[in-house]
């Protein structure tokens, strides 16, 4: 039961620890990631949130 304990305590501490989705840490992040380990929802996320805001920025 405390080994149970442990591990639940760390999933929810490696958790904590992922970026906030659209900034600009988290675009860096999927950039470094293979592409075909995308989800659906990361692929529409990106978009809208680092190439879509980035050519935003530039007008």
């Amino acid at each position: 039961m405390k080994t149970m304990s442990v591990l639940i305590s760390m999933v929810f501490l490696l958790s904590a620890c992922s970026p906030t989705v659209g900034s600009e840490k988290w675009c860096n992040q999927l950039k470094e990631k293979a592409k075909g380990e995308w989800s659906a929802n990361e692929a529409v996320q990106f978009t809208q949130n680092c190439i879509l805001r980035s050519d935003d920025d530039k007008k």
